[in-house]
């Protein structure tokens, strides 16, 4: 069966994310992609008003819904494993390709090559998938800070790992969000009200 796409990628939300970690909110790989979807367009928006920059947010906006796609056939691979060493980190990296391929049988012939692109980050400039690359990276420390506020320590070298990661790529953009809106996300819903 050739049309069977949407049902998979509604699989996503079974995938849970921070799976050896102890969390007090479950996180899946659904809620992930579209938060990445939303900050990604954001920080799209952000780089067209204030820096000049030319981005295409709607377009940067649905890759970002597609970057971890694989992971509806691999489950999410905990970073520490991910990321152990180069040969492990290539491995899965043929891996997604592989899960992304078998993904695209999933639908009718005619509109494989149009979503097949949405899987190839190649299609994108390096300014484009730094942008989305940002944007993951901060629903991880977003997702760290949550757990914090619930006074959950688990995250805590988390945090601090990935603030480094942070700190350590130039963008304008980044610069933005953690300068204007990253302490919002320690409020609570009565103090979000109160700032309209």
């Amino acid at each position: 069966m050739d049309n069977t796409f949407l049902a998979m990628l509604f699989r996503m939300r079974h995938i849970s994310r921070w799976s050896l970690m102890f969390n007090t909110q479950q996180e899946n790989l659904m809620q992930h992609t579209v938060e990445c979807a939303f900050i990604t367009h954001f920080l799209a928006i952000v780089g067209n008003c204030h820096f000049n920059k030319n981005y295409d947010a709607e377009k940067l906006c649905a890759y970002a819904l597609f970057h971890d796609v694989s992971e509806v056939l691999t489950g999410d691979m905990p970073t520490p494993v991910k990321y152990f060493n180069e040969d492990i980190k290539a491995a899965y990296k043929d891996i997604e390709k592989i899960a992304c391929e078998r993904l695209l049988t999933h639908l009718p012939k005619e509109l494989r090559k149009v979503y097949s692109a949405y899987f190839d980050s190649d299609n994108l400039t390096e300014d484009e998938n730094r942008l989305i690359k940002i944007a993951d990276k901060l629903c991880a420390y977003l997702k760290c800070v949550t757990e914090l506020n619930a006074s959950n320590k688990e995250f805590m070298p988390a945090r601090e790992s990935i603030r480094k990661q942070l700190e350590s790529m130039e963008s304008e953009e980044l610069r933005y969000f953690l300068d204007n809106c990253l302490d919002s996300f320690t409020l609570s819903l009565d103090n979000l009200k109160g700032t309209l």
